[in-house]
């Protein structure tokens, strides 16, 4: 048993067993996109069943010897999260699905690719960052939040009447001011309201401008200090938030290599 032991070290520390485990999660992500094709999918169904095999079988053994690796302490394996989440890949994948559940079965093959995090140190450095980030990015959503429903509330209260597509209630105030603060066409928003809706941007729904009122300084400086605030100062928090959670990822990988 101890030479099985040893033969399962071996070959989970080999780059050749960890390179080809990396090619399969790739080969595997290409299939679940040619799988979306259903022509080539009909016309070669038998191939890609048996490359899905393989492939299943090639990660069942990388489970099988990553766990044999840790010797007479097999429930190690289980201690580190990545392991966890591939063990629960593979054995989803091994259930048995059929006729309606398909779709079900495509997805959990789906799944296979994210396998590919574990697979790049570097990749799985970056995920584990933003994890440490989400504590942080909650409090940052939450600013953000704040600030879209004071806006919100605000264009409601001054643009209802002249721009009912973007401010008619809260809801359509908040899509609109997160589109603006995506900065698409932004500036079609803020020139509605600068100069009214009938003398911009209602022109094919002339219909919907009841209430034409032009709010040529107050429109200006609702949208631009929406934007300074939206995409250069908080949208930047997140940034900074995830830098932080990066240092603390490579912290604490270099303390656990030490």
């Amino acid at each position: 048993m101890s030479k099985i032991f040893s033969i399962s070290r071996n070959i989970a520390s080999s780059k050749l067993f960890n390179n080809g485990i990396t090619i399969t999660i790739l080969l595997a992500g290409v299939l679940v996109g040619i799988e979306t094709y259903e022509l080539m999918v009909a016309k070669y169904y038998e191939l890609f069943e048996i490359l899905n095999l393989v492939i299943l079988i090639i990660f069942c053994f990388e489970v099988i010897v990553k766990i044999f690796q840790e010797g007479k302490q097999p429930w190690k394996y289980f201690t580190d999260g990545w392991n966890i989440f591939d063990f629960i890949i593979v054995t989803s994948l091994l259930l048995p699905f059929g006729g309606s559940s398909l779709a079900v079965l495509r997805l959990l093959r789906l799944l296979r690719v994210l396998k590919l995090v574990k697979a790049l140190p570097k990749l799985q450095l970056l995920v584990t960052a933003l994890l440490r980030s989400i504590p942080s990015m909650g409090y940052v959503t939450l600013l953000l939040f704040l600030m879209f429903y004071i806006y919100a509330v605000v264009g409601v209260t001054f643009f209802s009447d002249n721009d009912p597509i973007h401010f008619k209630n809260l809801q359509l105030a908040m899509l609109s001011l997160f589109r603006v603060v995506t900065l698409e066409d932004w500036t079609d928003i803020m020139y509605i309201n600068m100069f009214g809706c009938d003398q911009y941007g209602y022109s094919d729904m002339s219909e919907l401008c009841m209430t034409p009122i032009a709010f040529p300084i107050g429109a200006s400086l609702f949208f631009v200090s929406f934007v300074l605030l939206g995409t250069m100062i908080i949208l930047n928090l997140f940034i900074g938030v995830i830098m932080t959670g990066m240092e603390e990822a490579k912290q604490s990988l270099s303390n656990n290599d030490s």
